[in-house]
């Protein structure tokens, strides 16, 4: 029987793949604990647990009417950003996949009422930077795959998918993280004020509405308090999070929901993106499972 090992909320920005120069200049000279909170990650958490299988919720990837898993058994080429192609540019990749786990995923998906994930193998399916960003912080021996955000989805899509996702870990012998890949809100300053917002501090975000929502959801995560975050969606829906919050949604649903009850540990301070609202939080296994019940 396989099993959810770990999970994270974790930033996906730009900045954090620039050269060291560069990404300190934006910064006033200072580091950006997105960066280092990374290569924290995997030496404290991933080169500890040494996953099978890394599952991506891509806040990037948008399908229409249906989601997409990745089922390809190996994904290989050189990525460049259509948002940010200076930043981002012919990058290299490499990255083994997990066809049979993907197809597990199609398979249960087909048999649950009201839910479309259908698995893709074809090999010129492009790759966004919400997935690639992490490959030179996290990536190891283990494969990796990456689920869509469905433009068309409700609430309730997004917790099926992460409920069938869960299922089929549940059915296979993978020892698997998740990874929600992408911010709290998300609404930049315009074109002609933002090169006034790159420094990482929070007075840069984009308005105290959106600080103070970041905050209440980060606060209610580091207490393991899911239920709260995920009954307060209409109102955290307000300040614009990514996505639709779609990467949040479909990995909490695969931990349980609102009976989720595993506690957050910060692994960067809560940082600005020209507006945004970013930070790396990681939740372990508790030893009474996901929901706080013993196995």
């Amino acid at each position: 029987m396989g099993e959810i090992v770990g999970a994270g909320f974790l930033a996906h920005v730009p900045t954090i793949v620039l050269p060291d120069d560069a990404r300190r200049e934006l910064n006033n000279g200072k580091e950006s604990t997105l960066f280092t909170g990374l290569h924290r990650l995997r030496h404290e958490v991933f080169d500890v647990l040494k996953p099978d299988l890394v599952i991506v919720f891509d806040s990037h990837w948008f399908t229409t009417v249906e989601f997409v898993i990745t089922s390809a058994e190996r994904r290989l080429g050189y990525f460049t950003s259509e948002e940010l192609p200076r930043g981002m540019s012919s990058v290299p990749y490499d990255v083994r996949g997990d066809s049979s786990f993907a197809k597990l995923v199609g398979e249960i998906a087909d048999a649950t009422p009201e839910c479309w994930i259908t698995p893709i193998d074809n090999e010129h399916l492009p790759i966004m930077y919400a997935t690639t960003n992490f490959f030179s912080f996290l990536q190891g021996e283990e494969a990796w795959i990456s689920v869509s955000t469905c433009q068309t989805a409700e609430p309730r899509d997004f917790a099926a998918v992460g409920e069938v996702i869960a299922a089929a870990i549940e059915q296979s012998d993978r020892r698997v993280v998740l990874i929600a890949s992408g911010a709290l809100s998300h609404t930049f300053h315009t074109l002609r004020t933002l090169r006034s917002h790159e420094a990482a501090d929070e007075e840069h975000i984009f308005s105290e509405d959106a600080r103070v929502a970041d905050h209440q959801v980060i606060d209610a995560w580091r207490r393991g308090d899911h239920a709260s975050v995920i009954d307060n969606f209409a109102e955290f829906f307000k300040v614009k999070p990514e996505g639709r919050f779609a990467h949040y949604q479909m990995m909490v649903a695969a931990l349980g929901g609102r009976e989720c009850v595993a506690p957050g540990r910060l692994y960067s301070r809560y940082e600005n993106s020209i507006g945004t609202g970013q930070v790396h939080v990681w939740f372990d296994q508790p030893e009474s499972g996901w929901t706080g019940v013993s196995s």
